[in-house]
Formats: C-alpha cells, structure tokens, sequence
C-alpha cells in the first residue's frame, strides 16, 4: 500500500509523492470535496490542482465521481487507468457520501489492497480514510450534505488507516487550524488513536514503512 497524506494541498516535499508514483504518473484529481462551492470556484480549484501536479511532471485529469453514479463497472475500468488517486480537501463528509454512493469507496480499497494505485491528497482526502469520521463536525459543516444531497452522514470511514488523520494542526493563517485543535483535543479526551500534522507535513506509508516528511 501507498499513501502519500499532507496536511495542505502538495506539502514541502512533494518529490515523495512522485518517487511512490513514478515519473509522469497519470492522476485522478478528485475533488468532490469542493462540491458545495459555486461552480466557477470549483472549476478554479481543479485547474489549480492540476496545475500544481503538472509541474511535478505528473499527468492529471480530473474524475468527477458525480458523473459516475449509475456504473461502478465503469467507474472501476476508468480508475484502473490511473497511478495516483488525488483527493483534495473540502468537506470531508460531502467527500465520503459521495464515494459510498458511487461504490468508489470500496473500489479504491481493492485498489490498495492490490497495491495497484497511490491514494494521495489532503485534508478531507487522508482524513476520509479513518475508521470514523466522528469528531470530524467540529470543522466541517454537515449541513451542506443536506443541501447538496438531501442526506445523513456517514460516519464510517475506509478503515484504510487505523488511526484519525488530523490536518492543520498549529498551522498560522489555515482557517480551520483553531477548529482542528479542538478535534484534537476530543480525541486526546476520548482516547481516539489519531496522527496529527501541521501544514507543510505529510504522512508517507509505502507497505509496512510509515513515516512524516
């Protein structure tokens, strides 16, 4: 399994993103997280994203999940032709109703079972991969999976990390670092299993080896 996992946006050393993907690596940019923003906004934050992992050399393309609501066939074959998964960060749980209502959650957990892809990203992207998204509203809104979708949170993760991703963490200027310390602090009471990072940081798993850069 292969994760690259920042705190915000390619972090301070994207050359590991790039040494797990391999030179012009393709990219799913996934950025369902923003789906509550304006379009035009929306479509800016793509375009700035994939800018961003062009310049490393890297071959982005963005895969809308909305669009692939009705064929997890398709969906799954159009993921295949992809190295690297980029999920950016939003809304986390907009993110993870729209993965489970797709059936991509469980086909980029087969993925990294078959270790056939990078699952890479920031914020809500890491953080979607708890074994509970709980404690998690104290910065995102709820509210707008209402609005958007007319539905309830879903409050599993992937389960793919064993521990809470906490991002954002001491970080000056970030607008959710003061609400992610009070997720921090919840789980620090509760006992939640949690790794936390500033911004700058990512947390890199290659197989059993997991470090912070």
């Amino acid at each position: 399994m292969r994760l690259y996992l920042s705190s915000f946006r390619l972090g301070d050393h994207p050359e590991e993103l790039v040494r797990l993907a391999g030179p012009g690596a393709r990219v799913a940019v996934i950025a369902n997280a923003v789906d509550a923003a304006p379009a035009d906004v929306r479509r800016g934050v793509v375009d700035r994203e994939a800018g961003a992992l062009a310049e490393l050399g890297l071959l982005p393309d963005e895969i809308d999940l909305r669009d692939h609501t009705d064929d997890r066939e398709l969906l799954r074959n159009t993921l295949d032709g992809f190295d690297v998964l980029w999920l950016r960060g939003g809304n986390v749980f907009v993110l993870r109703h729209v993965l489970r209502v797709t059936g991509a959650d469980d086909i980029v957990v087969e993925a990294l079972q078959r270790d056939a892809v990078v699952y890479a990203g920031y914020s809500a992207g890491p953080c979607v991969l708890a074994p509970s998204l709980r404690g998690l509203e104290l910065c995102d809104d709820v509210s707008d999976l209402a609005r958007l979708h007319g539905a309830e949170p879903t409050w599993e993760g992937l389960g793919v990390l064993d521990t809470a991703f906490v991002p954002h963490l001491d970080s000056p200027g970030h607008p959710e670092t003061e609400a992610m310390g009070r997720v921090l602090e919840l789980y620090r009471s509760t006992g939640v299993p949690h790794v936390g990072l500033r911004d700058g940081q990512a947390m890199v798993v290659e197989g059993e080896q997991v470090s912070i850069v």
